[in-house]
């Protein structure tokens, strides 16, 4: 049997790192270096993440359908969505661009919301099937998750740039309030996952 700091009746600091032996109130719990709230698990951590993730996955789909940023001349005015700001980049040849965009826009919202939710469901349901590939499933879409905001970086500095009215202008567009509240809510809702509950049944643990 794998010896845990949980089986050995010790709680880890989320804060500190430090080992902390529970006291004797019940729910009173807090960490002798730093005084922060020590919790056996993050709690109401599915359905907190369940909730964060549902947001966002609501949120997404206004994200793609309006449009991010909003382009205008003395001839003519457009507007890009996500994937058409994707297309132009394509055809006029930026394809590192184009593929950059595609990747971080709409490929990794898509892959965390379906990755959470995989999780989600598996320690839910308090399944052992492979937990070494779930936790590296989770620590990648943390990662990956902040790279997300990269369109939102490009709209923010083609606004800056392209201010030249009433030749030119870019302005942002509501799609961009959307996509930035969908990569805030999956962050939230990784941040809100503890990936300790995909072992506690391999461990044996039944609280």
């Amino acid at each position: 049997m794998i010896a845990t700091a949980a089986r050995s009746g010790l709680l880890v600091c989320q804060a500190c790192g430090l080992l902390n032996r529970p006291g004797d109130e019940a729910g009173s719990w807090h960490c002798a270096r730093c005084a922060a709230a020590v919790h056996w698990r993050k709690p109401a951590s599915i359905a907190r993440t369940w909730a964060f993730l549902l947001a966002a996955t609501i949120l997404y789909i206004p994200a793609n359908l309006l449009p991010v940023l909003r382009t205008g001349s003395l001839f003519e005015s457009e507007n890009n969505t996500i994937l058409g700001g994707v297309t132009y980049f394509w055809k006029t040849g930026s394809w590192a661009l184009a593929i950059i965009v595609f990747v971080a826009s709409i490929v990794v919202p898509a892959t965390k919301i379906a990755v959470l939710s995989l999780l989600l469901v598996t320690a839910r349901r308090r399944s052992t099937w492979r937990p070494f590939d779930r936790t590296r499933l989770y620590r990648l879409t943390s990662y990956i998750g902040r790279w997300s905001m990269v369109d939102i970086y490009i709209g923010a500095v083609s606004v800056a740039l392209v201010q030249l009215k009433p030749f030119a202008s870019i302005d942002p567009g509501p799609g961009a309030i959307f996509f930035g509240a969908v990569v805030i809510l999956t962050m939230l809702a990784s941040e809100s996952f503890d990936p300790r509950l995909i072992w506690d049944p391999v461990d044996g643990r039944h609280d």
